[in-house]
């Protein structure tokens, strides 16, 4: 029995959604009131790890397009 992996283009799209959340997460939450709590956020480390996930997603997306 073998493992069902995502397909390429789930990939990508998953791996932009991903990055999109992170990067709306950073730039679009300074507010006063949301800055606080985006900046201790970052500190958790949440935002990057969805980008990053995001990101590796994408990376392994294209890389199935050139195969």
């Amino acid at each position: 029995m073998s493992i069902n992996y995502m397909n390429k283009w789930t990939e990508i799209a998953v791996g932009l959604i991903l990055v999109l959340i992170a990067v709306i997460g950073v730039f679009g939450a300074y507010t006063p009131t949301w800055a606080a709590a985006t900046w201790v956020v970052l500190k958790g480390g949440i935002v990057w790890m969805i980008f990053f996930i995001g990101l590796l997603l994408l990376l392994l997306g294209i890389s199935d397009l050139r195969n």
